[in-house]
């Protein structure tokens, strides 16, 4: 007698591990750049360039890359543009991990400040989060059959699974062209950009992927002209492609994570010759992983009636789709400047963190808050530029019924809108509208048959059953525990008891004979 198994195919974070720490570093102005008076915008972009597995830890090598954009009072420009970068090294504990394994490290700048210590040289701080993990595909062996001679009973049970078909990275290339305004001026120096993606989408189809979304696009430059204008330009860019995916069919499950990696912005000569065009190029690192849903009867259970049948267990968790769910929350509040008046605002950008999540009855309850920046105008000359920043907290609870926490997938935020409107020279209201995705599988934990072993019946156990019963049903009872119980069938005892279906109510008598 054989048992015929059948493979499902599985994947699974084997070792995570999270660690945070602080870079900090004082920054001298290079000779070729003037004086400092006042800082107005900062970003700063994480750079993995080396991840080093070992025995229980992995080390972790890369570069805090930070661009300041700051106000000098020294005349031939206004607005400066500062770029450096800080090395770092970074231990991080991971039990089980060994020189051997593939692990993946991201990299998020969870803080980033910068102050004066004086005209010529800058202060860095900022706080960086590495999670690193070891992902890995396996198969679990579920039960489907059994095949041999001997008479056998077994239950089936349906199963509604969750097997990953694909998981691969990507990358996807985006090459744009932008064309300034008839009413801007040619640039004359780009001092400050800001390049996102919105909007974007992915959506399963034969042998292929397909992508589309924004690309949001802010610059600050310097005019051509005498006095150098500082314009702010803002424009919103469709995009759309594809990626070839092997295997792919409509009605798969994606799980498509995507993060903005390099990012080239050049100015070039439009058909005139002038400089009023923008190419970009951007490179998606894209995360595929893609399942497919299946209905599976397996095998739960089994005994012989002419043979003595035993099994060999073993626990296994499986999964199935839980929910695919999206949802949208909105975030206002009230901005105040204290020091100068806003004249007219200039840019605004904001960065969604998620601080705390946790499962409550039907969803996941997410916690966090929004970095908004805006840079604006004041009008005055000794300082005509300004920028001020604020924390907008959230609370937000992602519908997913009937979840628990061991349930809970990762969760994806992003700031789909945000505006900033004066309200007064001091106050602007902020108002933001933030999105979050997950897929969600609920963990199915079973005992699984792995093997089987067939042996002649115990001649003392069967002459002590009696060849035929009437026997009297006990709460609990089922047709199933009977007649595993007598080897007999359960399909006789149905027939025998002419019942019309398998609900037995305690003190209902059954017929029984063994081993009919």
């Amino acid at each position: 007698m054989e048992l015929l198994k059948r493979n499902i195919h599985m994947d699974r974070v084997r070792v995570q591990a999270v660690t945070q720490f602080t870079l900090e570093d004082d920054v001298n102005i290079p000779e070729n750049k003037p004086d400092v008076a006042a800082l107005n915008l900062e970003k700063g972009e994480l750079i993995i360039d080396e991840i080093k597995p070992g025995t229980d830890s992995v080390t972790v090598r890369g570069r805090l890359g930070f661009v300041v954009l700051y106000h000098t009072m020294e005349e031939g420009s206004s607005l400066v543009v500062l770029d450096s970068k800080m090395p770092f090294e970074e231990r991080i504990n991971m039990q089980g991990v060994v020189p051997a394994d593939t692990v993946t490290v991201d990299g998020e700048v969870e803080d980033l400040s910068m102050n004066m210590i004086n005209s010529r040289k800058l202060n860095i701080q900022s706080l960086i989060t590495l999670t690193a993990r070891v992902e890995e595909l396996f198969d679990v062996e579920v039960p489907i059959a059994v095949h041999g001679d001997e008479k056998v009973e077994y239950r089936r049970m349906p199963l509604e699974l969750a097997q990953i078909a694909i998981a691969k990275n990507d990358i996807f290339r985006l090459k744009e062209e932008v064309a300034l305004p008839s009413n801007y001026p040619n640039i004359f120096q780009i001092l400050w950009s800001n390049i996102s993606l919105g909007d974007v989408e992915f959506k399963v189809m034969e042998e292929k992927i397909t992508i589309s979304g924004d690309i949001r696009l802010f610059l600050l430059y310097e005019g051509e002209g005498e006095d150098h204008p500082c314009r702010s330009f803002e424009t919103t860019v469709p995009f759309s492609g594809v990626l070839e995916c092997h295997g792919c069919r409509e009605g798969m499950l994606p799980d498509i994570r995507y993060h903005l990696g390099q990012q080239e912005l050049a100015v070039r000569p439009d058909f005139d010759g002038e400089e009023r065009s923008i190419g970009l190029e951007l490179v998606l690192d894209i995360s595929i992983r893609i399942y497919e849903e299946e209905k599976l009867e397996i095998i739960s259970d089994l005994y012989g009636v002419s043979k003595e049948i035993g099994t060999t267990t073993g626990r296994a968790n499986l999964r199935r789709l839980l929910a695919k769910v999206t949802g949208k929350t909105k975030v206002t509040d009230h901005v105040r400047v204290t020091d100068g008046t806003v004249l007219q605002l200039l840019h605004s950008e904001g960065n969604v963190s998620l601080e705390q999540r946790s499962t409550v009855e039907n969803g996941i309850l997410l916690q966090g808050s929004v970095q908004v920046k805006i840079m604006y105008i004041t009008g005055e000359d000794e300082a005509p530029y300004g920028s001020t920043q604020a924390f907008l907290p959230y609370q937000y609870t992602l519908e997913v019924p009937d979840i628990a926490p061991e349930d809970m997938g990762e969760v994806r935020a992003e700031v789909e809108q945000l505006q900033v409107t004066m309200l007064d020279g001091e106050e602007m209201d902020v108002k933001a509208v933030l999105s979050f995705s997950t897929v969600v599988f609920k963990t199915i934990p079973m005992d699984l048959i792995s093997d089987i072993n067939v042996s002649e019946l115990d001649t003392g156990k069967m002459s002590s059953l009696p060849g035929m019963v009437v026997y009297l049903v006990k709460d609990g009872d089922n047709l199933w525990n009977i007649g595993k119980r007598y080897y007999a069938p359960v399909d006789s005892l149905r027939e025998l008891n002419a019942l019309e279906s398998d609900e037995l109510k305690a003190g209902q008598k059954l017929l029984i004979v063994k081993g009919s």
